[in-house]
């Protein structure tokens, strides 16, 4: 009698390239979620050792431990619902009415958005966006200087002023590209050169007639005209404008590029290899190029929004930390748009609510660069963040992206 082997069971769905890549995204995000509750641990315990109540019930912890552990969560509890309230909801904050903390996070998340934008596109590409700063401080400066020079009717002057924020921050971005792809020169090291160099541009520009606001005794330039200002979109004197809506959008158009667009096929091709692309017919050295003055372009956005409707004017802050925070913000959306949108949200209501969170209890506002630091510390080091957590394994973390970018 003849015995047929069993039929061997087929593959599962998971197990297929699909449901890897579905696991392994799964994974990255999950890894993400507990960075940033790690991150709110840590600033627990920081919160509980600076605390005075704290640090008193600790001098006789052996013989009433209690009284230790219940300060200490009585002064997170207190710190965090404080950050809480501040970037989402309060009855009053500062005359502004109950919108008035979410109003301020989404004012914060603006820039940080489309900075974040900015260092993503380049990170996709396998470039190093270090200059995100430089591109901040172009932006505002073109923009600002078409907003209060030119005399255009009121549409019209906006777009003008916008457009011209996008191309002074492209044009700072594309020297980045064109030196990488015609000297072999880094982009790390030219783009925090020309980080110095935007800076000094400014600080001369403030000092310049035709510029600087008169009587010429402060470091300021002249008022953008009403004409050229963003809307708001919920009415004085909350501040969120329409530059929100410009992020979305932003974010929308980077998502179609790099998943509908020819050129978005190309750009994923340079950053995932650059020398198959090479030996495919693309030409790398042009599509660096175009990276980075894309890349520069969201970075000059962000500048003009926050001349176009935050500020009014340019002075020596008005990048404030926009570039470098959008390292952090991109490193946390994991480079995706949607990600990066979720990040910005985050760190606008860190800042929002960091303010409210030491006026209400005490603690300094300087945990929240505490808690910024310690996300990135945990987001570059996922193999920590699975130990701890006893997450699974599985995929390439950011820290590896961004070791083959720096290869390249």
């Amino acid at each position: 009698m003849s015995t047929q082997a069993p039929a061997r069971p087929g593959p599962s769905p998971a197990s297929g390239p699909v449901g890897r890549r579905r696991a392994v995204a799964g994974g990255e995000w999950l890894v993400t979620v507990f960075a940033v509750v790690g991150a709110l641990l840590v600033g627990a315990v920081l919160i509980a050792v600076g605390d005075a109540g704290t640090r008193a019930a600790a001098s006789y912890f052996f013989t009433y431990p209690w009284d230790t552990f219940t300060n200490a969560w009585y002064a997170v509890r207190d710190a965090y619902l404080a950050l809480l309230e501040g970037a989402l909801y309060s009855p009053d904050l500062s005359g502004k009415g109950a919108l008035g903390p979410i109003s301020e996070t989404l004012v914060n998340a603006t820039p940080l958005i489309l900075g974040g934008l900015a260092v993503a596109l380049a990170f996709r590409v396998g470039l190093f966006n270090i200059g995100a700063q430089g591109q901040v401080i172009l932006g505002a400066v073109v923009a600002a200087w078409l907003g209060f020079t030119w005399d255009l009717p009121v549409v019209l002057h906006l777009l003008v002023a916008l457009v011209g924020g996008l191309l002074g921050g492209a044009f700072w971005g594309g020297i980045v590209g064109w030196l990488k792809a015609r000297t072999g020169a880094h982009e790390v090291i030219t783009t925090i050169m020309l980080n110095y160099v935007a800076i000094n541009l400014l600080n001369f520009l403030l000092t310049t007639r035709g510029f600087q606001r008169p009587p010429y005794g402060q470091a300021i330039s002249e008022q953008v005209d009403a004409d050229a200002t963003l809307p708001l979109l919920l009415g004085s004197p909350l501040r969120v404008h329409a530059g929100l809506l410009l992020a979305v959008l932003a974010a929308v158009a980077v998502h179609w590029l790099f998943t509908r667009a020819r050129l978005g096929f190309r750009l994923r091709a340079v950053g995932a290899n650059a020398d198959a692309a090479r030996t495919a017919g693309m030409s790398v050295g042009r599509l660096q190029v175009v990276a980075m003055g894309l890349s520069g372009g969201l970075a000059g956005l962000a500048g003009a929004s926050q001349v176009l409707g935050v500020s009014g004017s340019v002075t020596g802050s008005v990048a404030g930390s926009i570039g470098f925070d959008a390292i952090t913000v991109a490193l946390l959306g994991r480079n995706n748009p949607y990600g990066v949108i979720a990040a910005g949200l985050l760190f606008g209501g860190l800042r929002a609510g960091g303010v409210q969170m030491q006026s209400a209890t005490g603690v300094p506002v300087d945990l929240v660069g505490v808690l910024q630091a310690l996300i990135v510390l945990f987001i570059a080091a996922p193999a920590l963040v699975r130990a701890v957590f006893r997450l699974r394994a599985g995929g390439r973390g950011v820290g590896t992206e961004l070791a083959g970018g720096w290869s390249r």
